[in-house]
């Protein structure tokens, strides 16, 4: 191992123990190194100007007139960090950022524990070039061998208040990522990082020298960071406040051939469902499950982009964080915005704790609603109604969460996704007159069976002669058309089917200042949690869609107009060397590239015909998607659609009546969203491995037995990027 030049001052707290004392000995074999008591640096006998870094390495739980202690030592610690110092904390010693003064969120996760398998350190893509992991040529690195006893200290449910999360922890060959162990700090001009698992070294029982040597490099790059000049440690961070910060997180992402540039993303890390949907004195707010720290669901709080046009978004700072001390500390979940009859922009939301999730609101004065006020009563409603039978589980007390939120008349109405045991899901309904005191209804409509055990995210539309009602059942989205009663309540329906025959999910809409309804759902990932650790991101939104009901009580769903502006170069069909007529077997390709484009076409088949849009085609055609219409379905195959592992290739198929189709189809890096006749969507994702794998072709299908096809039109444009950091040349 090579020496360091730094001088290290190592604490501890009253005496050494068997660890810390192997740990001594060896940075003591590398290091110039002094042990300080905490008592010491509490009285004032110990200048910690003098070290280059200070690490304190702790393997056992502070009692509290330890912890009364440490926090003596804080100011002291303070002066240290502003002052340009390091400071590393391992193991237990990462509990006590709280009393030192670093973050006022210390690690819920706390104890001992045994694998099977060797465990380790888990990168963040993000941080892949960080100085603390080099010298490892993965992200995952084990540094702990099989069948040894460790402490650990970690976030799991929570987020550090002020650090960046660098790395989880790795089992085996399993990614452990919600096991946050690995925290950076920036405080004053100086840097913490805390890891809370993996670096011990009486676990190793001198037998696992891999282990030990990854686990004893990973400690040295530690303390010679720390140790080193403070302008040679990183100062990005993935967690942003400012544009500036922003725009570089998404640079960081922007050669990612499957991240998408006209639809919504985050930054990086985890997105799910859209929340408080609204237009707010002329500017479109999309906020959105967020976890910033990670591409995985957890610690949700609530991302923020705004647009003036509805295409091109600006990333905001994070508009709602989980109060450790309050009833949303496990996630700030789905809900929605309003205006309340003051004025003011009202958030309600779920806020989750511990085997309880109930509803929370929030209101700002800021014109931008970058500033969220937690109300002080939250929960505004303190249980599930106890007259019907709520499905509990084993995650929550009662299934209880997601809100919608509208008004009629004097009355504020507020929908609420839940279930009834034995049942299936269900819709409660709540009036208020002030968006605080909150009457139960009763439910407004419930599930029988295949509708799902749980509704989450329901939603009630008016238009003028029906009401539009749908939920999400975990598999899809199902929309029931009809009439509902508010008073009974009940909803008596006409007819029903799914908003989205693919990967949409948690749709929510909001009424804008044209009168339009504008919905947005969620677009799940088709690979795997390795994938998206890798790859640093999760999850996007559709595009908005335009929602409206005929007169006879037909769903009717188109991409919202304001889309158009998003095009460039344009393809159509005069430009093709044929005349729109296909034999069986006949292709023609088209001159698009990029996997970022629109196609709008209309094409009739006969009986026997199958018309074939091929997309995402590698060069060879190894690699392709396949969309098919054969005069009663839309069907996206994409069984050739990547050689990556864990990735879903499963078709996705809708129905269409009749034997002609209008097809609005878009691709978008790793998306597919296709609308069929202003009526069916179908969205889903795909992910070629091959960044050339972006051609288009179109086709009459070998085996279409002499049915003609036929292409009565077909425009094609290459579309721009919603994110000005996102765009290429």
């Amino acid at each position: 191992m090579d020496e360091l030049s730094v001088r290290v001052g190592f604490v501890f707290v009253s005496e050494l123990t068997d660890e810390q004392r192997v740990a001594r000995d060896w940075v003591t074999a590398i290091a110039d190194v002094e042990p300080v008591s905490l008592e010491a640096i509490a009285d004032g006998a110990i200048d910690l100007a003098s070290f280059d870094v200070v690490w304190w390495h702790s393997d056992r739980h502070l009692d509290t007139a330890q912890r009364e202690l440490v926090a003596d030592c804080a100011d002291t610690f303070d002066d240290y960090l502003s002052g340009g110092g390091g400071v590393l904390l391992t193991l237990n010693a990462l509990t006590a950022v709280d009393e030192l003064g670093i973050d006022p969120v210390a690690p819920d996760a706390v104890g001992t524990e045994t694998s099977p398998h060797p465990t380790g350190l888990l990168a963040k893509s993000l941080y892949a070039d960080h100085p603390l992991f080099e010298g490892f040529d993965t992200l995952a690195v084990h540094m702990q061998p099989p069948e040894s006893p460790r402490p650990f200290a970690r976030y799991e449910h929570i987020l550090p208040e002020k650090g960046r999360i660098l790395g989880s922890i790795v089992h085996g060959d399993d990614y452990l990522v919600p096991l946050k162990s690995v925290v950076e700090w920036q405080h004053g001009a100086g840097t913490v990082y805390g890891v809370g698992a993996e670096v011990s070294f009486l676990s190793h029982h001198g037998h696992d020298f891999e282990t030990m040597g990854s686990n004893e490099h990973f400690l040295r790059n530690a303390l010679a960071l720390l140790g080193g000049p403070a302008h040679r440690r990183p100062t990005f961070s993935d967690r942003p406040t400012d544009p500036s910060g922003f725009a570089e997180l998404r640079d960081r992402l922007g050669d990612d051939h499957h991240r998408p540039r006209y639809h919504v993303a985050g930054p990086a890390h985890w997105v799910n469902d859209p929340n408080g949907v609204i237009q707010y004195e002329g500017t479109y707010h999309m906020f959105y499950q967020y976890n910033p720290g990670g591409p995985f669901h957890g610690s949700i709080h609530w991302g923020h982009a705004t647009s003036e046009d509805l295409v091109h978004w600006e990333d905001q700072p994070v508009a709602l964080t989980p109060d450790p001390d309050g009833p949303d500390r496990d996630g700030c979940w789905s809900g929605c915005a309003v205006v309340d009859d003051d004025g003011t922009p009202t958030i309600l939301y779920t806020g989750g704790r511990e085997h309880h999730q109930l509803p929370c609101l929030a209101t700002t004065t800021d014109p931008m609603l970058r500033s969220w006020d937690k109300t002080s009563d939250n929960p505004i409603i303190e249980a599930a109604p106890d007259d019907i039978d709520i499905l509990g589980t084993d995650d929550w007390a009662a299934e209880f969460r997601d809100h919608a939120v509208w008004k009629v008349g004097d009355d504020w109405y507020q929908l609420i996704g839940s279930a009834i045991a034995h049942v299936g899901g269900v819709a409660l309904l709540y009036r208020s007159s002030d968006l605080r005191e909150w009457e139960y209804v009763g439910p407004l409509h419930s599930g029988t069976e295949g509708h799902g055990t749980v509704w989450e995210c329901p939603e009630l539309l008016e238009f003028d002669d029906y009401d539009l009602f749908h939920v999400s059942n975990y598999d899809d989205v199902r929309y029931f058309v009809g009439e509902a009663d508010l008073d009974t309540p009940e909803f008596d329906v006409d007819n029903e089917g799914l908003l989205d025959y693919g990967d949409f999910y948690a749709p929510q809409s909001t009424v804008d200042d044209d009168g339009r309804t504008l919905s947005w759902g969620w677009v799940k990932e088709g690979r795997g949690v390795e994938a998206q650790w890798h790859a640093g991101w999760s999850g996007m939104l559709s595009l908005p869609r335009e929602l409206s009901v005929d007169e006879d009580g037909t769903l009717r769903q188109q991409p919202a107009a304001e889309l158009e502006t998003l095009r460039g170069k344009h393809v159509s069909l005069d430009d093709l060397s044929f005349d729109g007529s296909f034999d069986a077997g006949d292709r023609t390709s088209l001159p698009l590239s990029g996997n970022a484009y629109e196609l709008a076409l209309d094409v009739t088949v006969e009986d026997g015909g199958v018309f074939e849009l091929t997309l995402f085609e590698s060069p060879t055609g190894l690699e392709r998607t396949i969309v098919r219409y054969d005069g009663e379905h839309v069907t996206v195959d994409r069984e050739h659609s990547t050689r990556h592992h864990d990735v879903d290739r499963e078709p996705r198929s809708m129905p269409v009546e009749g034997d002609s189709l209008s097809l609005r189809v878009f691709v978008d890096g790793s998306l597919l969203e296709l609308f069929a006749n202003e009526q069916q969507c179908l969205t889903t994702r795909v992910y070629p491995t091959r960044a050339d794998a972006d051609g288009v072709s179109l086709a009459a299908a070998k085996h279409s037995h002499d049915g003609a096809v036929e292409l009565q039109t077909l425009d094609a444009w290459e579309l721009d990027a919603a994110f000005d950091a996102r765009k290429r040349d």
